[in-house]
C-alpha cells in the first residue's frame, strides 16, 4: 500500500475518533487532533513513521485561514484597524517578551536563551483564535475585525523576525528589515488590487454561473499569490491574506468564504495533529515544570495585558476582557522562531523544546478557557456554540 495514503488514512481515522469521542465528552475538539497525533505519531505508538508530508500538508489549511480572513476585511477597514491597533499590539508584544524574559532569567537559563524565549512566546496564535471565532464575529462585529488586525500585525513583526534570524546576520538590523517588509506588503497589495480590478474581476463575472469554476478560481487565486510572495521574501501566510484582502471588496468573496470553509477545516486538522505528532513527550525530563509555570504565565499576562489596553482605547470592559483571553496563547510562529534561532546557534535545544512545550500546552489550556466561556463554532454546550 502506498505509504502516503496509508499514514493519511491513520491520521484521519485516528482524528475521527477521538474527535467523535470530544464531542461527545463536550471536549474541544481541537484537543482531540492534537492529542491524536501524540498518540499514533512517531512518540507514541509509532503508527506514523515520518510526519514531514503531514506537517507541509497541514500548513496548507494556514494559508487557506489566513485567505479566509483576508476576505472578511476590505481594505480601508483594515487600515482604519490597523491605525487602532498598532500601538496596543506593538507595546502587548513588548510587555509579553519582558515577563517572559524575566522569569526565563530567573529560570537559569542563559541571556541568549531568555532573548529567544521572550521573543517567540510574545506573539499570539492565528491559527487558533481564527479558528474559535463564529462565522457572526468574523464576518459582521467589531471583535472579529480587532482579533485579525492584532494577528496580522504581530505576524508581520514575527516574518520580520524570521527573515533576520534566516540571514544569520546583524549588520542590517531588525528596523531596515521591517522596513523592507512593508514596503514589500505595500507593493504586493497595490499589485493586487490593479489585478483584481482589471483582470481577475472580469473573469469571475464571466464564470460565475458555474460554481465550480468560482470555486477552483478561489483556490487558485489564494496559493497562486500565497506562492508569488514567497518568491519576494514574505510568507505564504500573508500573501494568502492580502490575496483575501484584495477580494474582500467584491460580494463574492461571501459565496468564495463559504465553500473554502470544508477545506480549510481538513488541512488544519492534519495541522493540529501534526503539532501532536512532532512532540516528544519523554524529552520533557525537567523542563515539565518550567513549561507549566511559563504557560500559565504567559495566558495570564497576555489576557489582562490585552483588556487594560484595550480597555485605555476605548473598547467596553466585557469586549476588552473577551479580547484579552481570545488572544492569550502562544503561536505557530512560536515554533517557527525557536526551530529558527535553534538551527543558527542563537537557541539551545533545552530552550527551543521549552518554546515548542509551552506553545502546546497554551494551545490546550487557551482552548479550553475560550470554548467554556465565550461562544465559539466548538462549544461545549448549546449556549456558547455558534457557527
Amino acid at each position: 500500500m502506498d505509504p502516503v495514503f496509508s499514514e493519511l488514512s491513520v491520521l484521519l481515522v485516528g482524528a475521527a475518533v477521538l474527535g467523535c469521542l470530544a464531542v461527545i465528552g463536550r471536549q474541544p475538539i481541537i484537543i482531540a487532533y492534537v492529542l491524536a497525533g501524540m498518540l499514533i505519531g512517531p512518540w507514541g505508538l509509532g503508527w506514523l513513521s515520518s510526519i514531514e508530508f503531514i506537517e507541509k500538508t497541514g500548513h496548507l489549511g494556514i494559508t487557506l485561514l489566513l485567505f479566509l480572513a483576508g476576505l472578511c476585511l476590505h481594505p480601508q477597514k483594515l487600515l482604519g484597524l490597523f491605525r487602532k491597533t498598532l500601538l496596543i499590539t506593538v507595546i502587548n508584544a513588548l510587555f509579553a517578551f519582558a515577563v517572559i524574559f524575566f522569569a526565563t532569567w530567573v529560570l537559569r537559563f542563559s541571556l541568549g536563551d531568555c532573548l529567544w524565549i521572550g521573543l517567540a512566546l510574545m506573539f499570539s496564535s492565528t491559527i487558533l483564535v481564527v479558528k474559535l471565532l463564529p462565522t457572526t464575529k468574523l464576518h459582521q462585529q467589531r471583535m472579529g475585525a480587532i482579533c485579525i488586525s492584532v494577528l496580522i500585525l504581530q505576524d508581520l513583526m514575527a516574518v520580520a523576525l524570521l527573515l533576520w534570524v534566516g540571514s544569520a546576520s546583524f549588520s542590517q538590523g531588525i528596523l531596515l528589515g521591517f522596513a523592507m517588509l512593508i514596503f514589500k506588503i505595500a507593493a504586493l497589495s497595490a499589485g493586487l488590487i490593479l489585478f483584481d480590478t482589471y483582470i481577475l474581476h472580469p473573469v469571475m463575472k464571466q464564470v460565475d454561473r458555474i460554481h465550480e469554476a468560482l470555486f477552483i478560481l478561489g483556490l487558485a487565486w489564494c496559493f497562486g499569490i500565497a506562492a508569488g510572495a514567497s518568491h519576494i521574501g514574505l510568507s505564504y501566510e500573508i500573501g494568502a491574506f492580502l490575496a483575501g484582502v484584495a477580494l474582500a471588496r467584491r460580494k463574492i468573496s461571501f459565496f468564495i468564504s463559504e465553500r473554502l470553509k470544508p477545506l480549510r477545516d481538513f488541512f488544519l486538522v492534519i495541522f493540529f495533529f501534526s503539532l501532536g505528532a512532532g512532540f516528544d513527550m519523554r524529552s520533557l525530563g525537567g523542563i515539565f515544570l518550567p513549561a507549566l509555570l511559563l504557560s500559565v504565565m504567559l495566558i495570564v499576562v497576555k489576557a489582562l495585558g490585552f483588556k487594560l489596553a484595550f480597555q485605555r482605547s476605548g473598547e467596553p470592559e466585557g469586549s476588552a476582557k473577551e479580547l484579552g483571553v481570545r488572544l492569550a496563547q502562544g503561536s505557530e510562529f512560536s515554533l517557527l522562531l525557536a526551530l529558527s534561532a535553534a538551527n543558527v546557534g542563537f537557541l539551545s535545544q533545552p530552550a527551543s523544546l521549552l518554546v515548542k512545550a509551552v506553545t502546546i500546552l497554551t494551545f490546550i489550556f487557551s482552548s479550553y478557557i475560550v470554548v467554556w466561556r465565550f461562544p465559539t463554532p466548538i462549544g461545549t454546550s448549546e449556549k456558547l456554540f455558534r457557527d
